[in-house]
């Protein structure tokens, strides 16, 4: 790894410290030119000097949106330097979304194996989307649980023998609109009472023991289709009309 300049963005004294022994320690090749306690200490470093890379942590005095502003403006003044997120905020997900969606080129999470030499030689070759280990093991469950919600859904459809009409039928109860505003969808070539049998016929479908003796109106439907993700709750939307 060549020679460069990095400013660690940090408003907790000890924190600090041991990001600063970090560098030292295992990243000889990074030259510390300054670090930054606030957003205007911050902005007031760049225009002296412009780094390589930034270390920014997101918690800046309180707040957890002003990182987030930084990496943003930084990324727009200044396309070529790296910013690295080095952040405590361990559950804040929304966060790590929102400072991807603002151009970071990785976050590391403040917990497990902290920062290494490995994640930052990553960064400063060119690699987008570097992660440590913990945000790493976030994002592998959150794949996990994606692709077993994905397959569960592909199986009911088979299971229960759901067409593509039988779908859009379910989906578009869930989302409020009658029989009737359903027969108005472009492409759903059934009147009321069609959709009043096709209606009859799921029940029958989904509760093939019945329902403990209890009648299955449209919403009970629904909910029935949702708890066997035969509708992707995640991803309820209306056809075009």
């Amino acid at each position: 790894m060549e020679n460069f300049k990095v400013i660690i963005v940090e408003d907790v004294p000890l924190e600090l410290k041991g990001t600063e022994g970090i560098f030292r320690n295992e990243i000889p090749e990074a030259e510390i030119i300054g670090t930054a306690e606030s957003e205007t200490a911050y902005w007031r470093l760049i225009k002296q000097q412009q780094p390589d890379l930034v270390l920014l942590d997101l918690g800046l005095n309180g707040s957890t949106t002003i990182g987030v502003e930084i990496c943003r403006q930084t990324k727009e003044a200044y396309p070529k330097i790296k910013v690295l997120i080095f952040t405590g905020e361990i559950l804040n997900e929304k966060l790590w979304v929102d400072v991807l969606d603002a151009g970071c080129d990785g976050i590391c999470l403040k917990s497990g194996e902290l920062l290494t030499r490995g994640d930052v030689q990553s960064v400063m070759q060119g690699k987008r989307m570097v992660f440590n280990q913990p945000i790493l093991e976030k994002i592998i469950d959150r794949f996990k649980h994606s692709v077993g919600a994905q397959l569960m859904r592909q199986e009911a459809l088979v299971d229960y023998e759901i067409d593509e009409y039988d779908e859009r039928f379910l989906r578009h109860l869930a989302l409020g609109y009658t029989k009737d505003q359903i027969t108005q969808l472009r492409g759903m070539p059934f009147g009321v009472k069609s959709l009043e049998k096709r209606q009859n016929e799921l029940v029958q479908k989904l509760f093939p023991d019945g329902n403990g003796g209890m009648g299955v109106n449209a919403t009970r439907l629904v909910v029935r289709a949702c708890e066997l993700r035969i509708i992707d709750i995640d991803n309820l939307h209306a056809d075009i009309e």
